[in-house]
């Protein structure tokens, strides 16, 4: 199944209303969203942001100029879906690659940990190297996330079990979990979800990438 751009702007802004009418609020002030299918996203949308890469080297959107991003944020700490988010789109991106390596070549794919505390350089390097030779790992401070989460329409914040645990500093991460892919202007394309497999990422890519 590919992914729909919704342009017609009533539709998209019902689609945003149920998805905003899909938060639930809870004691402490974590809203968790789920999605079921791919969402369409009010444009516009430009994946502007300033970070540092695996390297220590500091990145922009415009160090990616003329590549497709495809993007997800998370953390290394993640339990459980990041690592599975992240091998299905690494795997979708090889499929992709196999089938036409000149424009898989064309396709950037960045992890942005939004864990900067825990997420260091060495081992932002070592868990990119379970997934895909070229990926990408930025980070950067916490206001630096904030803005480059806000630009995407992101959403991340911490989450303590009890009070125990945050006088421990132990947490969790929730965060959503959409697959972007930006044009090679940094402008949103599409996205891609939990219901979305490999092989519907794939397609995606093959459709989008030029």
């Amino acid at each position: 199944m590919l992914p729909v751009r919704f342009t017609n702007p009533r539709l998209r802004n019902a689609l945003l209303g149920l998805l905003s009418a899909a938060c639930l609020a809870f004691s402490a002030g974590v809203a968790y969203v789920l999605i079921a299918e791919p969402q369409a996203v009010e444009a516009p949308i430009v994946g502007r942001f300033s970070l540092t890469d695996d390297e220590g080297q500091a990145v922009t959107e415009a160090t990616y100029a003329g590549s497709y991003m495809l993007v997800y944020f998370g953390y290394t700490f993640c339990p459980d879906i990041c690592p599975t988010e992240l091998t299905k789109m690494t795997t979708a991106l090889e499929q992709f690659e196999a089938k036409s390596p000149a424009r898989g070549a064309k396709v950037v794919p960045i992890f942005i940990s939004v864990d900067p505390e825990r997420d260091t350089q060495a081992a932002l390097k070592d868990y990119t190297d379970y997934f895909h030779a070229r990926l990408v790992a930025l980070t950067g401070t916490p206001a630096q996330l904030r803005k480059a989460a806000k630009a995407f329409k992101a959403y991340f914040a911490k989450v303590y079990a009890d009070e125990r645990a945050r006088e421990r500093n132990e947490y969790l991460i929730d965060h959503s979990s959409q697959i972007y892919l930006m044009g090679p202007d940094a402008h949103y394309l599409t996205q891609f979800t939990a219901a979305n497999s490999a092989e519907d990422i794939a397609a995606g890519l093959d459709h989008w990438v030029q």
